[in-house]
């Protein structure tokens, strides 16, 4: 950042250099501006990253990939720009899929796990996926609800793929006795400051709605 004290070593010497002096008065108010005109100029580069942008310059962003904002918030809108530009990259395989959402929730890609259903033992179907481990924590970060989500999961697989039920994981679990306390595992504090999560399950069936 350019200082009062930059402008004035660049002075020949016949001018006073003291920051008190007419000229380095004059120097500190063209200081101030150029700090201001150099902060715009940082904030418009940052604002070019999708995390970083916010309001009608994410909406701009949005357009360039086709990406509708709808009603939705920053955060749900960074989510759902983000899936669409990796589903344009998309071959509708599973280790594609993982990566789509994997860059949509911005998490580790070995936090989701997906199921192929022709071979379950159960209830097997051709053509359909299960996600049976997906981060809820990132979900609930942005204010997403699991509809919303179930939808850019179902536009993310292959054409006549269904999307069967959806495991949001939690981090909740027991120990045993004598194992290590974990704060991110165990019961809640009296102020919420600790404690695992519990975990949910959701069967995509309702058309939530989303601009996708």
């Amino acid at each position: 950042m350019i200082t009062v004290q930059d402008m004035l070593r660049r002075l020949t010497d016949v001018f006073r250099k003291d920051p008190e002096s007419n000229i380095g008065k004059l120097m500190a108010i063209l200081a101030d501006q150029l700090a201001k005109l150099e902060q715009t100029v940082q904030r418009v580069e940052e604002w070019r990253d999708i995390d970083k942008a916010e309001g009608t310059t994410l909406d701009r962003i949005g357009e360039n990939v086709a990406q509708h904002r709808g009603a939705t918030t920053d955060e749900i809108y960074r989510i759902l720009i983000k899936s669409k530009i990796a589903r344009n990259l998309s071959k509708g395989d599973i280790n594609t899929i993982i990566t789509v959402l994997s860059t949509a929730l911005d998490t580790d890609p070995s936090e989701i796990k997906i199921e192929e259903l022709y071979a379950d033992p159960i209830a097997p179907e051709p053509a359909a996926i299960s996600l049976i481990a997906l981060p809820l924590d990132r979900i609930n970060a942005v204010g997403m609800d699991p509809r919303q989500f179930a939808a850019i999961v179902q536009k993310t697989v292959a054409a006549g793929v269904r999307v069967g039920v959806i495991e949001l994981t939690g981090t909740f679990e027991y120990g045993a006795i004598g194992d290590p306390s974990d704060p991110n595992a165990g019961f809640a504090d009296l102020d919420q400051t600790m404690g695992g999560t519990l975990g949910a399950a959701y069967s995509p069936g309702l058309v939530p709605d989303l601009p996708l």
